[in-house]
C-alpha cells in the first residue's frame, strides 16, 4: 500500500564506534550496526517507515553522538537482511495486520540482540521510529517486556484502513490542507468505502494494555496521516492516566525527522534523556 517515509539523512561530529550485528527472527536472518557512545542515557533500536529502508545511519549517528546507544538494521528483505519485504513496489500489502505483526516480531527480535552485546538493565531501552512504525512499535512493545519507552516521528493514531483513506483524500497534495477543513476530513474517514478491505490494525489495541511512557511528534500540515485526530485519541488515551505524550509542530508536514528541521528530533533526544528506570 502507500504510506511513504524517507529515512532521515544527518551527520554526525562527535565520538561512537560502531559495531555491524547479525540476528534471527522469524525465519530469517537480519543484519544491522549498533552504534555506542563513550557513555549512554539510553538504547533504542530504530524501526523503519514503509518502503524498501536499509539501517538508518544518519540518524542514529545523530543520536549516538548525543550519549544514546542506538541499533539500526536493514528492514527484512533489504540490504543485507533476509526474509520476504512486502510493499507496494512489489505488489503485497505492506499494512496487511499479518505483515506488521511480522515487522514487530523483528524489531522485538533486535532489541533482544542488543543484550547479548550490551548490559541493559541500568538504563532505558526503547523504540523509536518514522511514520508506519506508528502501527508496528506498538506491537513490538506488547511482545516484548524489556522495552521501556516508545517514541514516534509521526505515527498515526488510527487504524490502517482510516489511515488509506486518508492518504486518499489528501492525494499527496501538499495544499491540501488550505482548501479543506478537519471537519471534512473527519466525514471522509468516517464514510468512504474501503478500496482495499483487509483486517485493520489499530495502535489502541496496543497502547491501551502497555504502562510505558512514549511520545508522539507531529507536523500540523502532514497529509499522510491525520494528526489531529490522533492527537485526540491520544489524549482519550491520556485520561486513562496512559503516560503518552505528543509535540505538535504547525509548520511541519509528515517529515518530522529531517536535517532541515531538527526541532523535533532534538526534543526527542531530550526527552529521552530525562527517562529514569
Amino acid at each position: 500500500m502507500l504510506y511513504a517515509q524517507n529515512a532521515p539523512d544527518f551527520t554526525a561530529q562527535q565520538r561512537f564506534t560502531t559495531e555491524n550485528i547479525k540476528f534471527k527472527s522469524a525465519g530469517a536472518e537480519l543484519e544491522g550496526t549498533l552504534f555506542k557512545p563513550g557513555h549512554s542515557n539510553a538504547i533504542v533500536v530504530l524501526v523503519h517507515g514503509s518502503g524498501q529502508e536499509n539501517r538508518m545511519v544518519g540518524v542514529a549517528s545523530l543520536l549516538a553522538s548525543n550519549g544514546i546507544t542506538v541499533f539500526t538494521y536493514d528492514k527484512r528483505g533489504v540490504g543485507k537482511s533476509g526474509g520476504v519485504y512486502a510493499g507496494p513496489e512489489v505488489g503485497t500489502n505492506n499494512i496487511d495486520a499479518a505483515n506488521l505483526d511480522l515487522l514487530a516480531s523483528d524489531a522485538s527480535a533486535a532489541l533482544n540482540a542488543l543484550s547479548v552485546h550490551l548490559p541493559t538493565k541500568h538504563v532505558p531501552l526503547g523504540l523509536l521510529g518514522f511514520s508506519q512504525a506508528g502501527w508496528v512499535i506498538p506491537l513490538a512493545a506488547k511482545k516484548n517486556a524489556k522495552v521501556n519507552f516508545i517514541v514516534l516521528f509521526s505515527g498515526p493514531m488510527v487504524n490502517t484502513l482510516e489511515q488509506l483513506r486518508f492518504q486518499f483524500y489528501t492525494a499527496g497534495n501538499a495544499k491540501f490542507w488550505e482548501m479543506h477543513t478537519e471537519a471534512e476530513v473527519r466525514e471522509h474517514i468516517n464514510n468512504d468505502p474501503d478500496r482495499y478491505p483487509f483486517k485493520a490494525t489499530d495502535p489502541r489495541d496496543a497502547l491501551s494494555k502497555l504502562s510505558i511512557p512514549g511520545l508522539w511528534l507531529f507536523g500540523a500540515k502532514d497529509i499522510q496521516a491525520p494528526v489531529s485526530l490522533s492527537i485526540e485519541r491520544l489524549r482519550v488515551l491520556q485520561a486513562k492516566n496512559k503516560y503518552y505524550e505528543f509535540k505538535l509542530f504547525p509548520e511541519l508536514g509528515h517529515n518530522t525527522a529531517s536535517a532541515e528541521s531538527p526541532e523535533p528530533v532534538n526534543f526527542a533526544i531530550q526527552w529521552i534523556k530525562t527517562l529514569k528506570i
